[in-house]
């Protein structure tokens, strides 16, 4: 058993978008970085050394660990500038671990570069998905206890946590987060296997809808690199295009991502009904300044971007949506909330009903609550009371995950919980499934 309450522990969240990383007992965390990071063959690399021989050497000096002779950038700092060759690639699929040796560098850039500190020296609690396998789980803890030699770790899962940060031990919580959108029930702190339901509707699909429905209107996002802005007059500018062939495309698309998720998160918000064509054709249009300082106007793809969460057919109706093959068996939220507590044990749905949590970033979407709350109330049995809670405050949605553990892992209760290092020298990781269920 691990005792350690006089060094405060670091609670880790691992999105598909971004990693949280922080002290346990602080209310919001201390780092948050993209989860994608920018990797560099170094075959690739090697081709223009030839033309620039001084300059490579340098670089490589100082390298971020060529391993498996590849180059890997991790942080905003880091992804923002642009590399000839740069690939942005990402740890996940589906919320589940593909790139071990990428996770590994997010890792080290929270605890080196990020919080400095010395990870022998903290317990580690991290998130996870619900969808995690036993595989995924002791591959975790070995790299905890192998490489970081922590002294004692917890793996809890994303649902359990949001569902604590708000103070409750049984809800409804519904993640919807970058990659997708998860509904797990929780009971007394544990996540109710068997009802659990997702879509791979999150963020980064709805950015990518909206897009491409500007794309449509002739409205092409320059992304920040690919432009020089000159002042020609006092608070005139010139844009001037810089051509930079080198540039790769999945680095283009995430730099037209970041802009494009940020005019999501300005000017959507969700319908007060089910969209359709005919009563938003004549909305008011929104202004949105472009960082190449060309005005754009957006009508109706304020609303309808959003109301795919509800009704996901309606990404069919933008074209260029070419992975919607994908998403045609998923469902809207209000459907999958139903589903979910239908899935459940009938002396507790009354329960779950009448505590619906709402978590993640796409979640902190406008009017998203008041929606969700106004479909389920048409859906449910009359008997329900429906009650959808959200924190009011939008960094709270977004960090609730992160949040709810920090909670955990400071209280004193939970201090015998941990799986510590002798256990793991003892019995081996397979032991993790007994001691964080």
């Amino acid at each position: 058993m691990y005792g350690g309450d006089e060094v405060s522990a670091i609670v880790i969240d691992l999105g598909y978008h971004t990693c949280k990383a922080g002290y346990a007992g602080e209310d919001a965390p201390k780092a948050v970085f993209p989860s994608v990071v920018g990797c560099i063959d170094q075959m690739d690399a090697d081709d223009d050394k030839e033309n620039n021989d001084s300059e490579t050497n340098n670089s490589n000096a100082d390298s971020n660990k060529p391993k498996g002779k590849r180059k890997l950038y991790v942080g905003s700092q880091a992804l923002g500038f642009r590399r000839d060759h740069m690939e942005v690639v990402s740890p996940l699929k589906d919320g589940v671990v593909v790139d071990w040796d990428i996770v590994d560098n997010i890792w080290d850039h929270a605890f080196k570069d990020c919080l400095l500190i010395d990870p022998k020296e903290h317990p580690m609690l991290l998130a996870e998905p619900s969808s995690n396998t036993q595989l995924q789980r002791e591959k975790t803890a070995e790299l905890m206890f192998e490489k970081y030699k922590v002294p004692a770790l917890f793996l809890a899962k994303n649902a359990v946590l949001t569902s604590f940060a708000s103070g409750r031990a049984t809800s409804v919580v519904i993640d919807s987060g970058g990659g997708s959108t998860t509904v797990a029930p929780v009971h007394d702190g544990y996540v109710l296997q068997k009802a659990v339901s997702s879509s791979p509707i999150g963020g980064e699909f709805l950015t990518d809808c909206l897009m491409k429905s500007l794309e449509r209107k002739g409205i092409v996002i320059k992304p920040r690199y690919s432009f020089k802005r000159k002042e020609i007059q006092p608070g005139v500018f010139q844009t001037v295009d810089v051509d930079l062939p080198l540039t790769t495309e999945s680095y283009k698309l995430y730099s037209q991502r970041v802009i494009a998720s940020d005019i999501k998160e300005c000017v959507c918000r969700a319908p007060d009904a089910p969209y359709d064509e005919s009563s938003y054709s004549n909305i008011p249009m929104t202004p949105y300044e472009l960082p190449d300082g060309q005005t754009i106007e957006i009508g109706a793809d304020r609303f309808k971007i959003p109301d795919i969460l509800f009704n996901p057919s309606l990404a069919q109706t933008i074209p260029g949506v070419d992975n919607f093959a994908e998403i045609s068996p998923a469902r809207g939220l209000p459907q999958m909330v139903i589903e979910s507590i239908n899935r459940c044990d009938v002396d507790i749905r009354k329960e779950l009903f009448g505590s619906i949590l709402l978590a993640g970033g796409t979640a902190s979407m406008q009017q998203l609550k008041e929606r969700l709350e106004k479909d389920l109330l048409e859906e449910s049995p009359q008997a329900a009371r429906v009650k959808v809670l959200a924190s009011g405050n939008a960094t709270e949605r977004r960090f609730s995950v992160w949040i709810g553990g920090s909670i955990l892992a400071s209280l004193g209760s939970f201090q015998q919980m941990w799986f510590s290092k002798s256990e793991y020298e003892e019995h081996g990781a397979s032991y993790i499934q007994r001691k964080c269920p």
